[in-house]
């Protein structure tokens, strides 16, 4: 069954404040507070330095709970901590109490190295603890004075791009819940196409025909997509958007090939729009377009998802709040910000997310990875945003550069499926 686990990133609000104090056992503070907490590789912010109590290492507890999308509780008159964590099992639930060293697990005893303190109005826990019960690998470094979070496997919605040189990797295919097949694009006469250069209908290799493709991906439990490729390098795309006939025209061959091919839905990448000339026109032209294609792909069945240049990237020809509520989803292209031959800032993935988060509803929206940039070990520091924000899922570009070394590291963060 591919279902979408919700891990929910909108933690209550632990009232540490309200804590007093308590007579600690010989306590090692950390020299000062520069000490930094990554979750899957990228920095977050710390309330507190890591302390040693009695030979354990204690970290706030807040803190890496809500890292992780962990709702939490507190009960002033028990003086307890609750927190329940969803998994693929069912919920796990932790009771804590301040100043015990004994812990509820799902209703089962458990004993702790050192009991939960309050120290500068946060609450510690053992780090050993937290591993253990919430499936997060945390680990202190004291020489870097580091904690590293690395988040548990989470059953994200999956997309991967398959293009014509992917086929060497098709037998990735049934890991993905959805694949998109870039077989076609508007032509620089601003047609819609499936015989151009690029992006075209590919050739059968033996008995593996472009339609037995698309019917053993669906027959395996993935849904196919037609991916629709066009830039507006020379206004192209422009030309489509502006020319009603057209654009009619071509709708009705990208919604005539996708119910004709066997395909599932729709991903329209439509890339350069904004990047001069009338950049509100174009977000209004671009709307028009998804709206009529919208409306004709719901009738036929048809999923729409639209694969888009992030709000802080160059090209602003893209109105994200409009074509969130016209499309199911939205993929945020969060790359080619560099040189495409190093892993991509995270900081500017981070900061797309968020733009995009302002805009559209994290149910809609699809974290983009390019693997043309990232490697076995940067792949899961973006996927741990996507997981870090609840979004939807993740988009890989794609299969036949991927690699068995990045999906095995991928594997690590999201269960793929099968």
């Amino acid at each position: 069954m591919k279902n979408i686990l919700k891990v929910a990133l909108c933690s209550s609000m632990l009232c540490t404040g309200i804590w007093s104090s308590t007579s600690l056992s010989p306590v090692t503070h950390a020299a000062n507070s520069q000490v930094s907490i990554t979750l899957d590789g990228y920095n977050l912010p710390f309330p507190v330095a890591p302390t040693m109590i009695s030979g354990t290492t204690m970290v706030p507890f807040r803190a890496i709970a809500e890292a992780l999308g962990i709702p939490v509780s507190w009960n002033q008159s028990s003086r307890t901590i609750t927190a329940t964590a969803p998994g693929t099992n069912g919920n796990k639930k932790v009771v804590l109490t301040m100043n015990s060293k004994t812990a509820m697990v799902d209703g089962q005893k458990v004993t702790l190295a050192v009991a939960p303190q309050t120290i500068n109005n946060n609450t510690m826990i053992p780090l050993s603890f937290f591993s253990q019960q919430f499936g997060a690998d945390v680990k202190w470094n004291a020489s870097t004075r580091t904690v590293s979070i690395t988040s548990p496997a989470q059953d994200l919605y999956t997309l991967g791009f398959y293009a014509i040189s992917s086929y060497d990797e098709r037998a990735m295919v049934p890991d993905f819940d959805t694949v998109a097949y870039g077989w076609s694009r508007i032509t620089t006469e601003g047609n819609f196409s499936t015989s151009n250069t690029e992006f075209k209908w590919p050739q059968a290799s033996g008995s593996d025909t472009p339609e037995s493709i698309i019917q053993n991906t669906a027959a395996q439990g993935t849904s196919p997509y037609l991916m629709v490729y066009s830039v507006d390098g020379h206004g192209e795309l422009t030309k489509n958007l502006e020319n009603k006939t057209l654009q009619n025209q071509t709708i009705q061959s990208i919604i005539d090939t996708a119910t004709s091919k066997g395909f599932k839905g729709i991903v329209l990448d439509f890339e350069g729009l904004g990047w001069s000339g009338d950049k509100a026109k174009a977000r209004t032209d671009y709307n028009a377009f998804v709206k009529n294609i919208a409306t004709k792909a719901h009738q036929q069945g048809l999923k729409l998802t639209l694969a888009l240049h992030p709000l802080n990237s160059s090209y602003t020809g893209y109105d994200y709040k409009t074509l969130g509520m016209l499309a199911d989803d939205l993929i945020i292209m969060a790359y080619d910000y560099t040189d495409k031959k190093s892993p991509e800032p995270i900081a500017k993935v981070d900061n797309a997310i968020q733009l995009a988060l302002k805009q559209v509803n994290k149910d809609k929206l699809i974290l983009g990875i390019s693997l043309s940039s990232e490697d076995a070990s940067s792949v899961n520091s973006k996927i741990g945003l996507a997981k870090r924000y609840d979004l939807k899922g993740i988009a890989i570009w794609r299969l036949g550069i991927i690699g068995q070394n990045a999906m095995d590291a991928m594997h690590q963060s999201v269960e793929f499926n099968k």
